[in-house]
């Protein structure tokens, strides 16, 4: 199997493709979201790891939208907390630092640490690719957030782990492919749909699954980029698509949306504990 992901080797998302498949997992980096989508499409690679929201940052909008433009389907949840570390080059003591490279994302999630610090906050494309390039550089006086597996990839020292400014910081990936998996007790379903520009269409359309106790999990729009100022609805539920209730709730969707498109029923993930 090979699991394709975007970003340079020791980026989170190759970090949960190590941990959901296991160390010794091919993994294939690529350069972009939308490059990682056609290698599941063209063969290339097997599956790929796709970031879609941050507890704390939020939706991946361009992972939505790929989602959407691609025939792929949905076959796992995955949530992993994203712990950022801090990295330097062998024998820098933390009193020599004095900026800080990583993913403009990193950086928001670490401010209180990094200003608390009197550090200059530097962006970076990628929070692998900053300690990546700082291994390269040995760059006096600098440091890189990113995570510990992407520290000993580099051969940097990890001065501080876990050193986000909140606990509560989780990344939660789907893992993309061809192939549906086999149904599970808990599982969800993702769809993504639009509704007709009129007062009380999204309602009407939320109503058949409440009126079958379905339930919610996300609701996201995103903008329709072929009709300015129409939007587009992803759903997640918690049912299969083979359950009769949501197969009737589809039935009475027909002439509530002028599309609908179910992009996977999957094995949900177990729900991150809170953490104070």
């Amino acid at each position: 199997m090979n699991v394709a992901f975007q970003g340079e080797p020791g980026a989170y998302s190759h970090q949960a493709i190590l941990e959901t498949f296991g160390r010794a997992t091919a993994a294939l980096p690529c350069h972009t979201f939308a490059e990682a989508f056609d290698a599941v499409e063209q063969g290339t690679a097997t599956l790929a790891m796709i970031p879609i929201e941050n507890s704390t940052a939020g939706a991946i909008n361009q992972s939505y939208d790929l989602l959407l433009d691609h025939n792929l389907t949905i076959t796992r949840e995955v949530v992993l907390p994203v712990r950022h570390a801090l990295l330097v080059p062998s024998g820098t003591p933390r009193a020599d630092i004095v900026r800080v490279y990583s993913h403009p994302a990193a950086l928001a999630q670490c401010e209180h640490f990094i200003t608390s610090n009197g550090w200059e906050p530097v962006v970076a494309y990628d929070t692998a690719g900053a300690a990546k390039l700082l291994a390269a550089s040995r760059e006096p006086h600098a440091a890189a957030l990113a995570s510990a597996i992407a520290g000993e990839i580099y051969g940097l020292d990890i001065l501080a782990q876990s050193v986000q400014d909140l606990a509560n910081n989780y990344t939660r990936f789907f893992v993309i492919g061809h192939d549906a998996p086999p149904r599970t007790d808990n599982c969800k379903t993702s769809l993504v749909l639009e509704t007709a520009h009129s007062p009380g269409s999204l309602y009407r359309v939320l109503g058949e699954f409440a009126s079958r106790a379905i339930n919610l999990t996300k609701l996201e729009s995103r903008p329709d980029r072929k009709n300015p100022w129409h939007y587009i609805f992803y759903i997640d539920l918690q049912t299969h698509r083979a359950d009769p209730l949501f197969q009737a709730a589809l039935v009475a969707l027909r002439d509530k949306t002028v599309f609908l498109k179910v992009l996977g029923s999957y094995p949900a993930a177990p729900t991150p504990p809170t953490e104070l």
